[in-house]
């Protein structure tokens, strides 16, 4: 991560509805380039809502998000996925008929095509199983082989700016382990900047260099990721039995 803070996201007091219902409350938060920014809390925090809200649905009732300069509160989401954002989103929703290749062609929908080799050679030098299964339909992979190819598909459109919505969800703990890894990777490697949303909050705030801590729809804590993992709260609340 560069030592410099320049931010990359900024949201600013951002309030979210589902219908009448309130899902965020004035949420402020700010992701610099270049580092790992992790969201913890239970389900139904609001997490999703958050990622998703950034993404452009819903929108943001009130409050502004700032994305490399520019005011995306209103964009359609595919303007937003344009300017260089992905997301892998909770439960992966691949294309289950399609081949494992097909499904990253479409992620590659945004990127410039003349890359369409070097970027897929890249996601395989990642997940090598994909280039394995590449003629096999996603749907008969396992869990951990679908999540690693919905990390796959939105790295082929070639993302400034990652956003994963619970990505060990459902794993098993050396899937879990495979996956951060390859985050750990796109970040120290890449400087790829990437915002997580997860409940696995140590394996989350390890690997994160800040992190939020949100509680019905309100953020009640921010810090580094060893801060957050000292805090007596955050192990009572999310680490009791999870290491």
């Amino acid at each position: 991560m560069s030592s410099e803070a320049k931010p990359i996201l900024q949201v600013e007091h951002v309030n979210s509805f589902y219908g009448h219902i309130q899902a965020l409350h004035d949420v402020s938060l700010q992701v610099n380039y270049g580092e790992i920014v992790t969201m913890i809390g239970a389900n139904g925090a609001g997490k999703s809502t958050l990622m998703m809200t950034i993404f452009g649905h819903p929108r943001a009732r009130d409050g502004r998000i700032i994305f490399d300069g520019w005011d995306i509160t209103d964009e359609p989401t595919h303007h937003i996925a344009r300017r260089g954002i992905s997301l892998v989103p909770e439960g992966r929703r691949i294309f289950p008929r399609m081949t494992v290749l097909e499904n990253l062609q479409l992620g590659a929908e945004l990127a410039v095509d003349s890359h369409f080799d070097d970027d897929l050679a890249f996601v395989y030098s990642l997940f090598p199983v994909l280039e394995k299964r590449q003629d096999q339909r996603a749907g008969t992979l396992s869990g951990g082989e679908q999540q690693m190819l919905a990390i796959g598909r939105a790295l082929m459109g070639k993302p400034r700016f990652l956003m994963l919505d619970e990505p060990s969800l459902g794993l098993a703990p050396l899937v879990v382990k495979q996956v951060f890894d390859v985050l750990r990777q796109l970040n120290e490697e890449h400087n790829m900047t990437i915002f997580l949303v997860e409940q696995n909050a140590w394996h989350a705030l390890k690997l994160a260099h800040r992190g939020h801590v949100l509680v019905n729809g309100r953020i009640t804590m921010s810090g580094s990721g060893e801060e957050l993992l000292a805090s007596d709260e955050v192990r009572a609340a999310y680490l009791e039995g999870g290491a």
